[in-house]
């Protein structure tokens, strides 16, 4: 993987880098020969091979991991790209709800835990560990399901609402920042339908040819961050590049 937007010796945060998303942009990170150092953050502490590859047990539900991992980057800021590659549909006691009967106070709960507040409060504490001289960016990885206008089918509650409202933290996010860092970028990535134990149940209705293996949406996402330029901030856009209205 080559960055044409980005210099050499580049350093990187992966968040989630022990799910299938996560894992896969910490592989084309390591084959890249502008990236010197990848800081792969899990809640297993997943230890990858790599002499490149530092890694590190992190739970941003736990503010107190958050503090500990801020202090530990502080030693090796700037950063490049931190990436957010978390997400939670199902499982853990919930699944996506396909009425409104099954709509739970749990469901809710565990959705925003994973995909709002814990991308959000990554972004309080690792956000000032971006560089400030050259282009930067911290991506989050959200869903086309949570735009509000593309809404069509209805169902999904907890997951749709979780992922609108890390979109309004994003917009909201690159407001801040851009008042005062006009070269760091705050985005959303729709990385689309991807073969990873998150979507697996839910694969039947994928059209032919849209149901991608986890290194090629990793790929294409990390183009897209190649391509964005801070007018692109506070934006959602998906693995091909096209913003998606919220």
């Amino acid at each position: 993987m080559n960055f044409e937007s980005f210099g050499e010796n580049l350093r990187v945060i992966v968040v989630g880098s022990s799910g299938g998303i996560g894992a896969a942009l910490v592989e084309h990170l390591v084959d890249s020969p502008q990236v010197a150092r990848i800081h792969a953050l899990s809640r297993g502490g997943r230890s990858h091979p790599s002499p490149k590859v530092a890694n590190l047990t992190f739970d941003f539900t736990d503010e107190d991991s958050l503090i500990a991992a801020t202090q530990a980057l502080q030693e090796v800021k700037p950063f490049d790209m931190i990436f957010v590659a978390t997400g939670l549909l199902q499982g853990d006691g919930i699944a996506p709800e396909k009425n409104m009967r099954a709509m739970s106070h749990e469901g809710f709960a565990k959705s925003f835990a994973i995909n709002t507040t814990g991308p959000a409060l990554t972004a309080k504490y690792f956000t000032p560990l971006l560089r400030r001289d050259a282009k930067a960016v911290f991506a989050s990885l959200s869903a086309r399901v949570g735009s509000i206008s593309d809404n069509r089918l209805g169902g999904w509650y907890a997951y749709r609402a979780s992922k609108a409202a890390l979109n309004m933290v994003l917009k909201t996010l690159s407001i801040e920042i851009g008042r005062r860092h006009k070269d760091q970028i705050i985005v959303g990535l729709h990385p689309g339908t991807v073969d990873t134990e998150l979507s697996r149940p839910f694969q039947g209705n994928v059209p032919e040819g849209k149901l991608f293996t986890a290194a090629y949406s990793a790929e294409r996402l990390l183009s897209v961050v190649d391509g964005l330029s801070p007018p692109d901030s506070g934006n959602l856009f998906d693995w091909a590049g096209e913003r998606v209205e919220f």
